[in-house]
């Protein structure tokens, strides 16, 4: 639980829900239900500030959890008939800030009331068919207090969801989804209002089916992923060639195993598309990325995090191909994503804001773009300590756009801030605090001119003789590095020879598994005299 917690601290480990969170107990050899001795553990971590996020997770995880054991609890004495009533009640009184929320009962409900005392005189066992229209909100989070106590030992101090959501910050968009997705329940898609206190939030006809939720275990074919880990160890050596032939070599293991949808595969296709990139083949690297979304969105969700990852390297790719407006939609979908996934206070947030402000740094909107990049600095500064490398960076881009907009001062104290982490941490001579100390330089030489412009107008007035002042607009080489350097992505030096040879190589490959695809015999078609003779 230690190794977890510093996991989560130096970001190697960074959940987005649920999901995820259990994913990563699970990969350490930690059961979920040890959550709530992590959840205490982290309570008292003295950097809890920067395990904000992992908290808010870890205790809507924990909440929608106890739930469910209630929700399975309380189904079983509901009748097929009023099953929609009965969800929609139940989610009323687990999200809705309705404080009297009573169940309808269908017409064949109230007439099978009486029938029901003979029944349970006659059944041993039997009990009322309408109980759970009894359930009332205090009813319902005193037992999730109880059992989060009981399973998790953990103490809930909430009486109500409007508690719980102020208490911890967390979002009741978030809480539906988990619930939903833990539970099976499919509902409308629709703007709901939780805080009304008038009516309640959801009502019959938003509950669409119930779709049974198996465990299982996913299967692994095991040669196709030696392959793939193979592959990724050679392209972090910076073995391209021998890297991209076996993640090609994984991808058709893959696709005889898995056949064409499959996460592994999608993970391949992502790598091959990384790998293209890097290569310099921007078009090869979006059709790859196409195929790992489109992937993605079928196999995981449309809202699973691994999506939402999937729309941002799409984004980066459509950008680098001049598609400047899909990857400003891409971003903003990502975005639009996150926030129901787990809300705006979150690492990965910052990353995304980055990247929308870059873009739209690219296209001159400036106080958007400002927009975004302060907000990524907030976040950058919370999660990661004022000294960090990437609030040096989110300094960077902040007097960028303050360049461009002409605005010297708040620019120069931005790269100043960023120049003095860039100092502490890496030394004067390092590159990174050349580059800073040479764009200071540069800052300062145009403030000088620009006040020595406005000196000139306020002295002469009308008559004054300017100087024209430099504003260029920011180079889409230029964006398109930043965006490369904030995604983490680093280009090794190849020389075009070596990059011809190892395109020619991977085509070369594609070719030949085109051709062994087309020659091999189809199901039933007629042997060929030399099939049937057998040679020693």
């Amino acid at each position: 639980i230690p190794s977890l917690v510093k996991d989560c601290l130096d970001h190697s480990a960074l959940p987005l829900d649920g999901a995820t969170l259990t994913e990563s107990l699970h990969q350490r050899g930690i059961n979920v239900r040890y959550l709530g001795t992590i959840l205490e553990f982290v309570d008292k971590t003295p950097a809890k500030a920067q395990l904000e996020h992992f908290y808010r997770i870890g205790i809507t995880e924990l909440i929608t959890r106890c739930a469910k054991h209630i929700f399975r609890t309380y189904l079983q004495g509901v009748e097929l008939s009023a099953l929609s009533a009965a969800v929609s009640h139940f989610l009323n009184c687990f999200l809705s800030s309705f404080p009297d929320a009573v169940a309808h009962l269908p017409p064949d409900e109230l007439v099978s009331r009486r029938k029901s005392r003979k029944r349970r005189n006659r059944v041993p066992g039997g009990g009322d068919n309408t109980a759970w229209a009894s359930l009332t909100p205090s009813e319902l989070w005193k037992n999730i207090a109880s059992e989060a106590q009981s399973y998790y030992h953990f103490t809930l101090q909430c009486e109500n969801v409007d508690q719980v959501v102020e208490k911890y910050g967390l979002q009741k968009t978030t809480l539906l989804r988990e619930i939903s997705i833990k539970t099976g329940i499919q509902i409308l898609l629709k703007e709901y209002n939780f805080d009304s206190r008038h009516k309640p939030a959801f009502t019959e006809e938003d509950i669409l089916n119930i779709f049974p939720v198996v465990k299982h275990v996913n299967p692994k074919a095991s040669d196709a992923f030696h392959f793939f880990q193979s592959g990724q160890a050679k392209v972090q050596q910076g073995f391209l060639k021998e890297g991209c032939e076996l993640i090609n070599e994984a991808l058709n293991l893959f696709n005889n195993v898995y056949g064409a949808m499959h996460v592994e595969i999608c993970a391949c296709l992502r790598l091959l598309a990384r790998l293209n990139y890097i290569m310099g083949d921007h078009p090869e690297a979006l059709s790859n990325q196409q195929k790992a979304v489109l992937m993605s969105e079928r196999v995981l969700g449309i809202e699973h995090p691994n999506t939402i990852q999937e729309y941002m390297h799409l984004a980066l790719y459509c950008f680098a191909n001049g598609q400047l407006s899909t990857a400003l939609k891409l971003l903003y979908r990502a975005r639009y994503l996150m926030l129901l996934v787990c809300g705006e206070d979150h690492p990965e947030m910052a990353l995304i804001d980055s990247n929308i402000g870059l873009v739209l740094h690219g296209v001159m909107e400036y106080d958007l773009s400002l927009r975004f990049l302060e907000n990524a600095l907030t976040i950058n500064t919370k999660y990661h300590g004022p000294r960090s490398l990437k609030v040096a960076l989110s300094h960077h881009l902040v007097a960028r756009v303050y360049e461009s907009k002409a605005e010297f001062r708040s620019a120069l104290q931005h790269e100043k801030e960023g120049y003095t982490i860039y100092k502490n941490q890496m030394g004067e001579a390092h590159e990174k605090t050349k580059e800073s100390s040479e764009y200071l330089k540069y800052l300062t030489q145009q403030a000088v001119a620009l006040q020595r412009t406005m000196n000139e107008i306020y002295k002469n007035g009308s008559n004054a003789s300017i100087t024209p002042l430099k504003f260029t607009a920011p180079s889409m080489a230029s964006i398109l590095e930043q965006l490369n350097i904030i995604n983490g992505i680093i280009f090794i030096p190849l020389s075009q020879k070596d990059l011809e040879n190892l395109k020619a190589e991977v085509q070369r490959r594609q070719q030949l598994q085109e051709l062994g695809k087309s020659e091999e015999p189809t199901e039933g078609s007629p042997l060929e005299l030399e099939d049937k003779i057998p040679v020693d």
